[in-house]
């Protein structure tokens, strides 16, 4: 005897047959009844879904490319279930979503309602991370906004201290450092500008904001080495043998040092604390080990 799922299948084809003969006009304009009614199926409204299974939409999204679909899944989570679990997922979950879609501004104010809601939750270190991180990402370029700049910092800072023992404070700290160095970058495109023009005493302030704030960062050497040719470009020797005097302490193998000795040894110069001022009180202070 033939097997029933067999004879089940068989029942079904036959009336998917006579279904399409019978109904040719109507197939034509609503695509048939047996598409009608699974188009039904699939175009259900999401009120008639549970939270769980719009946040799995979401994730689907997201993980298939479609971030602002993703966000408007997360965001009816939201909406029809104000005070679930998965409400508080979804918010956290758009402001990744909206980061993976380079929207930092819509990032950071989910990532702020989710700290302003839930500032004890286990995911509000990941948030304030997020937050911080959305202005980080706009700082790639030298010539933006330095406000950007200030802010990631700001952010980055209070990740580390609210959250020290998680792996975003470990990888804000690495961020942080990375954000100080492009501030000491632009101080030094500044201060460059100024010099090649000769408007010596304005690039002179800008260098000496990379020594005295930025001293830890990877542009100090040529700070000091672009102090040394400020300074003689003035006839102020004394000031420039100081800066070489740091800047051989702290970086004798230096590329910068060696032109820097150089330009002195030129006009018999030779690097050596001299007179008075602020460079003779930060050699002081290297020599102390209280810089550096």
């Amino acid at each position: 005897m033939p097997n029933r799922s067999v004879i089940k299948t068989a029942i079904m084809v036959s009336l998917v047959a006579s279904l399409s003969a019978c109904g040719g006009a109507r197939d034509g304009e609503r695509g048939g009844f047996l598409g009608g009614f699974f188009a039904s199926k699939q175009e259900a409204p999401l009120e008639s879904f549970p939270a769980e299974e719009i946040f799995r939409r979401g994730e689907a999204a997201l993980e298939g490319g479609d971030p602002n679909e993703a966000v408007r899944l997360f965001g009816e989570v939201e909406r029809l279930y104000p005070y679930s679990e998965w409400a508080k997922r979804a918010l956290i979950m758009s402001a990744f979503a909206y980061h993976s879609d380079r929207e930092y501004e819509q990032s950071r104010a989910s990532a702020q309602r989710f700290l302003d809601f839930y500032p004890a939750d286990e995911d509000a270190a990941y948030a304030q991370y997020l937050l911080a991180i959305s202005y980080y990402d706009q700082i790639d370029q030298v010539g933006r906004d330095q406000g950007l700049t200030f802010q990631a910092l700001q952010a980055l800072r209070t990740v580390i201290e609210r959250y020290p023992d998680t792996e975003y404070a470990r990888s804000s700290i690495l961020k942080f450092d990375l954000a100080f160095d492009h501030l000491a970058g632009k101080e030094m495109e500044i201060g460059r500008y100024y010099l090649k023009r000769g408007h010596y005493p304005a690039a002179i302030n800008r260098f000496r904001v990379v020594v005295e704030e930025f001293q830890t960062t990877s542009h100090t050497a040529e700070a000091l080495h672009r102090l040394v040719e400020s300074y003689l470009s003035l006839g102020l020797t004394d000031e420039a043998q100081t800066a070489a005097a740091i800047l051989g302490y702290n970086y004798q193998s230096n590329d910068f040092y060696q032109d820097s000795f150089d330009l002195l040894a030129g006009r018999g110069l030779k690097p050596a604390p001299r007179g008075t001022g602020w460079l003779v009180d930060i050699y002081r202070q290297v020599i102390r080990g209280k810089w550096l």
